[in-house]
């Protein structure tokens, strides 16, 4: 391709042999490259994910998750300063209890694990972040499943979706800026505005976990927060095939109030995450999960990668694919490299 300009004498040749362009002048440098990157990640972009676990003396380190703990109610709050101080956008809070039940009632108990860590957080750093908090009943369920079981042995929607309500409620009355539902039920969304509407919490935002696929990256999260589940989630969670069917999701959740909307796993569905933020006019934000965070640990623990230029590769390509927001247990460690 050739462009001239009418202005001035014409371009001078190169000698023969030596090419003219040379777009490796803009690489020579940290500085220059620096300069020209046209994708950088920022730590206003990072979200950390957080875990409470009730009845804890000290942190636990998560195995299959090195670096990320199930905190106690002082180690969460510490956690929660240091992610702020590092500059990071927000938190998002997840409860783990130590009792379960088939309905998952923890998650819409006023004093349930996740609202004592919404008010604890909040309380600790709540006018200078963003606190996060996750609906679901997976936690809570002896069944592992995000929703009541029907009388089929799969997940009743309609009962979930009331459920999903009383959480959203109690978790904005326990301070949370943003509520989270990521049970993938039909209707989840519209169910949850309306909830929070009538209980005066109209500020509350939402973000949808709209493209949640049935994910095999999500094995480390399940050690994360106990998980009961035995089977699978396809019959709710999308199919890892499917394209069209997202824009469908994210359609019907906006449509119910959705303020943002996410994909999850990130790093498999880079062409979801960019498919997504060229069709909607709200916030997308995409999930690194559990998975993506422990292959990675484990290829640099084995020195098969190098870990950090790794990490900010990874998180770089899910901002270029048009994520605002990527939830990542990076966060706080990463925040003040990318400034």
């Amino acid at each position: 391709m050739t462009i001239q300009s009418t202005l001035g004498p014409a371009p001078v040749s190169a000698p023969a042999g030596a090419p003219l362009h040379r777009p490796r002048r803009l690489r020579r440098t940290p500085q220059l490259r620096r300069l020209t990157a046209e994708t950088q990640v920022h730590a206003s972009n990072l979200i950390q994910p957080l875990f409470l676990r009730e009845g804890l003396t000290e942190a636990r380190e998560i195995p299959s998750m090195p670096g990320v703990f199930q905190h106690t109610r002082d180690t969460l709050r510490k956690a929660a300063v240091e992610a702020v101080t590092a500059g990071v956008g927000g938190l998002m809070l997840f409860g783990i209890p130590v009792h379960k039940d088939p309905r998952g009632t923890g998650a819409v108990d006023p004093d349930g694990i996740l609202q004592v860590a919404l008010r604890d957080v909040v309380a600790e750093v709540g006018d200078a972040t963003v606190v996060i908090g996750d609906i679901n009943l997976d936690e809570y369920t002896t069944h592992g499943h995000t929703g009541v079981l029907g009388p089929d042995g799969d997940v009743d929607n309609d009962a979930s979706v009331e459920l999903y309500g009383q959480a959203a409620v109690v978790q904005a009355d326990a301070g949370a800026h943003i509520v989270a539902p990521s049970g993938m039920m039909d209707g989840q969304v519209g169910h949850i505005r309306a909830a929070l509407d009538a209980a005066g919490h109209q500020n509350v935002a939402i973000l949808g976990y709209s493209a949640k696929y049935a994910s095999h990256f999500y094995g480390p999260f399940r050690d994360a927060v106990e998980s009961s589940l035995q089977g699978n989630r396809r019959t709710y969670q999308q199919n890892p095939g499917n394209i069209r069917e997202s824009l469908r999701e994210v359609a019907l959740d906006l449509a119910e109030g959705a303020d943002m909307v996410m994909v999850k796993p990130a790093l498999a569905y880079l062409d979801i995450v960019r498919l997504i933020a060229e069709h909607v006019d709200v916030p997308v934000s995409a999930y690194q999960v559990s998975g993506e965070y422990s292959m990675i640990e484990a290829a640099a623990a084995r020195g098969w990668l190098d870990r950090d230029d790794s990490i900010v590769e990874s998180l770089t390509s899910i901002h270029r694919a048009g994520a605002s927001q990527i939830i990542t247990y990076w966060a706080t460690e990463f925040a003040p490299r990318l400034g």
